[in-house]
């Protein structure tokens, strides 16, 4: 019997009927084997109700060959407890704990079987924040230092707490789990398209164009239905724009934690000017109303392409000028240098994606692994590798891709001319009863999958999201191991991981 329904991130939706349900004992076991390959990671693994109770899908991507291997099962023993793909697979932990908070569904050898989100239908109701089981180590010489969940810079909230010898970090637990916006369930309560698109748009605010061209992409597939190139295009300009103004962000937030505010001033300037470009594309400055599905309310006209390659093209050249001074500034690059080491080999354990991932030496990237749109028909995108792992890796990765990115979008830009005739979007279209869909977008943090599931009816039934940092939060408490907790700061920033697209 196959395990697994293949298909990929360019086909449409997959009939239920075709995913195969199989028993779990056997999925484990060929999990156990596959997984120790790094081609392999996990997407997204959840379960959902049904009939006999309780019905498992998970979603895997073979980097190598860009195949998504697509299984379920409903086992009639899952009370009793399932065997954790955890204890021999650490990349599984955040679905399993998350199963077993929603309902109660214990896993055999889990080491960290712990709630993930409190969310406001988690099984157990005495399960709260105020008991949250924090790992302790006794010691006459230890100490631990809580941090938060009231954010230091008043963000977003989210409990760190240190295990420390002195100034020497042994072990950080980071707790989320403090919003409860019902993302998932707010996808479900009616049909409204459009509406679901600006949920979308606010999953994670710092990416809007991301987590909304996942979610078009999804009804798209749903709907099987193409949409003009055109379209693509202006979707990967859109997405890399966000990419561009994120990572100067982060460049400019890195430089003023270690005090060098004339790098954070310049990094201020210069990401004003991409969002900026991006509101007068839109007229919204984080890409807001840009996406939508099957069409755009947007479409790039002569004068934009021109703002945009005329302002890409300044922001470029003026922040290829502040790489090099910061590759020249000595005192920096000590700062950075050999700091919150995460190895490629953690990394693989954890199921690191993204930019963070490619810094420790882990090719993850959507755009050339499982390609979709523009991606996948007209680009092929080379992904930029750092083999360090370090604070000061995670910082090239953004140095080197923000001109990357200008390039792509410069390149692409010279030759194209807009015709303003691209399709208005569509949010009553049709969408294919009793189907899966799924769709993964490269994020500017990383790896975004969001999947659907619809009814008899073809109405969507259940909405699952997954935010790149979802994966990336453990490789942040594993960058502070054996640092100084005042390294702490760094190498928060240099992940820069968000709290809502953990918490939905």
């Amino acid at each position: 019997m196959k395990l697994y329904h293949i298909t990929n991130n360019t086909a449409s939706s997959v009939a239920i009927a075709d995913i195969p349900v199989v028993d779990y004992v056997e999925l484990y076991g060929d999990l156990k084997l596959r997984m120790e390959d790094s081609r392999y990671h996990v997407a997204h693994y959840f379960a959902t109700e049904c009939e006999r109770g309780l019905k498992f899908y998970i979603i895997i991507l073979d980097d190598k060959t860009s195949e998504v291997l697509i299984s379920s099962f409903v086992p009639d023993y899952y009370a009793e407890g399932l065997a954790s793909l955890t204890a021999v697979h650490p990349q599984f932990h955040p679905f399993e704990r998350e199963i077993n908070e929603l309902y109660g569904v214990h896993f055999d050898r889990h080491p960290w079987l712990k709630p993930l989100r409190f969310s406001h239908d988690r099984r157990n109701k005495l399960s709260t924040m105020d008991t949250y089981p924090f790992y302790t180590i006794a010691g006459d010489e230890l100490h631990e230092v809580n941090v938060g969940p009231i954010h230091a810079g008043i963000i977003e909230p989210g409990a760190f707490r240190f295990i420390c010898n002195g100034e020497q970090v042994l072990h950080l637990e980071i707790a989320l789990g403090y919003q409860h916006r019902g993302v998932e369930s707010e996808m479900l309560r009616d049909n409204n398209s459009l509406r679901r698109t600006l949920i979308a748009e606010s999953i994670a605010g710092d990416t809007a164009v991301g987590h909304a061209t996942a979610y078009a992409e999804l009804v798209e597939k749903l709907a099987d239905r193409s949409v003009e190139s055109d379209l693509m295009l202006e979707r990967m300009i859109a997405i890399e724009l966000e990419r561009i103004a994120m990572h100067i962000a982060d460049t400019g937030a890195l430089a003023t934690d270690i005090g060098f505010q004339l790098y954070q001033v310049a990094c201020e300037a210069l990401r004003t000017v991409v969002i900026n470009t991006t509101q007068a594309w839109c007229g919204n400055r984080f890409g807001k109303s840009l996406i939508r599905p099957l069409g755009t309310n947007h479409p790039m006209t002569e004068a934009k392409r021109e703002l945009i390659i005329k302002n890409i093209t300044d922001v470029r050249r003026r922040y290829e000028e502040l790489r090099a001074d910061i590759l020249e500034d000595h005192t920096l690059l000590a700062r950075f240098e050999q700091c919150g080491l995460v190895p490629k080999s953690e990394m693989e354990r954890i199921g690191g994606v993204g930019q963070a991932a490619r810094a420790s030496g882990l090719r993850r990237d959507i755009r050339a692994t499982h390609p979709s749109g523009y991606y996948a028909t007209e680009h092929s995108h080379e992904s930029i590798v750092k083999q360090d792992g370090d604070v000061m890796s995670r910082l090239m990765m953004r140095l080197d891709e923000v001109l990357q990115s200008a390039d792509v979008i410069l390149n692409t830009l010279a030759s194209y001319k807009p015709t303003a005739k691209l399709s208005a979007p569509d949010y009553f279209a049709k969408l294919h009863a009793e189907h899966l869909s799924f769709s993964l977008v490269e994020g500017w943090r990383g790896e975004i999958c969001h999947v659907a599931l619809t009814d008899s009816e073809g109405n969507i039934a259940k909405y699952k999201i997954k935010d790149p940092s979802l994966h990336n939060w453990l490789g942040l408490a594993i960058a502070v191991r054996s640092e100084g907790i005042s390294d702490f700061p760094i190498n928060n920033k240099s992940f820069n991981l968000s709290y809502c697209g953990h918490d939905l």
